[in-house]
């Protein structure tokens, strides 16, 4: 593409730690403009001391004026950048400034824009920038960074050569038709069409990973009524968010707190008991419940150790539960029940009132929103997970014309499939989708 026609100007850090604040030049017109505020053509990469001065002589700020020529830029264009004082008054006062060269000020987004329509990085990369200045935890930061570097555009890219490698064995296979070998039956077709498949799952999860690191894991409880779950988040958040009595029945909506564990941000909700009710209210209550089950990416199912027949509590919850939903199974009010009556495998021991049993639960829920490497996730959002979906049932309908022998089919859904991976990165992209993602950045990215 080619690099754009107008220059943009934009307060890119208003005010900073250290009090430093920066006005950023991108297009033809930015040597030009430096030249004006030095007085002498700038040298490339090079700091240079200034007193800027307006039309009237007047000084609107001492600092430093940097000179990046293209491509060795961001944004692949002309780039200059002013570090002054970090006044907003005095910023917005150089903002005007440099609009009075030429220079019009930048849209959301404009300069990450930018940097991608000119080639110097990719879609995945520019939502990387927005993820890496809006990450609330260390992790996030992390993942954002690993996006930035090309993590999730690479194995993208991996994943499209490999469509590429066996879309070229099919089309061969269509374009001999008179042949009478049927190259469709060949194995090798359907070997690669199954390590694709393998692939796409294993990049679906990491970015699924991804996903809940930035956005943060939807975690339900579920349970009886009274089994705990209130008194466990409340344990969990360390504050009495959830009202919690010896009467049945009290939470009557989804109740939701953020809670941080080492840089994992999660939404716990807390959610009205199961049962069945003639209380409208309640029964209200429990249909939200299996509303927010359904959203969830993992269920803490909270059985009462002091209740009877503790299994019995785990098939009633196994029937609520979403298929293959992730679940944690807990045993709630152990100080209540001898250890020798409580069921050993695959369910954490715990009191919500004593805080016994809470650590190994926080180390189980760390595990499942990062996947178990946090420190190799890379960042991912909702659009990314919603083409791999795509690019799985397309996979999916391919397998099946392969067994069908229908090849014309089986080329186009790997077709579409390659088509849908490219939207990830932005090979192929469209005017609005574009719109949509720079229009989530901040002014001067």
């Amino acid at each position: 593409m080619t690099l754009s026609e107008d220059s943009i100007v934009a307060i890119a850090t208003g005010l900073s730690a250290a009090g430093i604040g920066i006005l950023r030049v991108s297009g033809p017109a930015s040597r030009m403009i430096a030249t004006r505020m030095l007085g002498r053509a700038p040298k490339r990469r090079y700091a240079h001391y200034i007193t800027w001065r307006d039309d009237q002589g007047e000084v609107i700020d001492q600092g430093l004026l940097l000179y990046f020529q293209r491509p060795h830029s961001f944004t692949g264009e002309d780039v200059l950048e002013f570090q002054g004082h970090g006044s907003i008054p005095v910023l917005q006062r150089g903002l005007q400034q440099l609009c009075s060269y030429g220079a019009r000020k930048a849209e959301p987004g404009e300069f990450s824009q930018r940097a991608f329509l000119n080639g110097r990085i990719d879609l995945t990369q520019a939502e990387a920038v927005a993820d890496l200045i809006g990450a609330q935890s260390d992790a996030v930061a992390r993942a954002a960074m690993r996006s930035l570097q090309g993590a999730f555009a690479q194995r993208v890219a991996t994943l499209q050569q490999a469509l590429i490698a066996l879309r070229v064995h099919v089309e061969a296979a269509i374009d001999f038709p008179e042949e009478e070998i049927d190259f469709l039956a060949d194995q090798s077709i359907a070997a690669q069409l199954h390590t694709l498949q393998i692939e796409h799952r294993a990049l679906q999860h990491d970015a699924r990973q991804g996903c809940r690191l930035r956005d943060g894991l939807k975690v339900v409880l579920l349970g009886a009524p009274n089994a705990g779950k209130s008194s466990l988040l409340n344990a969990l958040t360390g504050m009495d968010r959830a009202i919690v009595t010896a009467q049945p029945g009290t939470t009557r909506d989804v109740v939701e707190e953020q809670l941080q564990l080492d840089g994992v941000s999660l939404l716990l909700a807390d959610t009205a008991g199961v049962r069945d009710s003639d209380d409208a209210i309640e029964r209200e209550g429990i249909r939200r419940t299996r509303e927010a089950l359904q959203q969830a990416d993992l269920v803490i199912a909270v059985i009462d150790a002091s209740a009877a027949d503790v299994m019995a509590q785990k098939t009633a919850l196994q029937a609520e539960l979403p298929r293959d939903k992730q679940t944690l199974w807990v045993v709630n009010k152990v100080d209540l029940q001898p250890e020798t009556n409580l069921p050993k495998p695959d369910f954490l021991h715990l009191s919500a009132k004593l805080g016994s049993g809470l650590d190994d639960l926080r180390q189980q829920l760390r595990a499942v929103a990062s996947g178990g490497t946090a420190g190799a996730a890379f960042s991912a959002r909702q659009r990314h997970l919603d083409a791999l979906e795509s690019v799985e049932r397309h996979l999916h309908c391919a397998e099946q014309h392969l067994t069908d022998r229908f090849g014309e089919l089986l080329a186009e859904e790997l077709r579409l499939a390659q088509a849908v991976l490219s939207e990830i990165t932005g090979e192929f992209h469209s005017d609005d989708l574009l719109g949509a993602i720079f229009s989530s950045f901040c002014i001067g990215k």
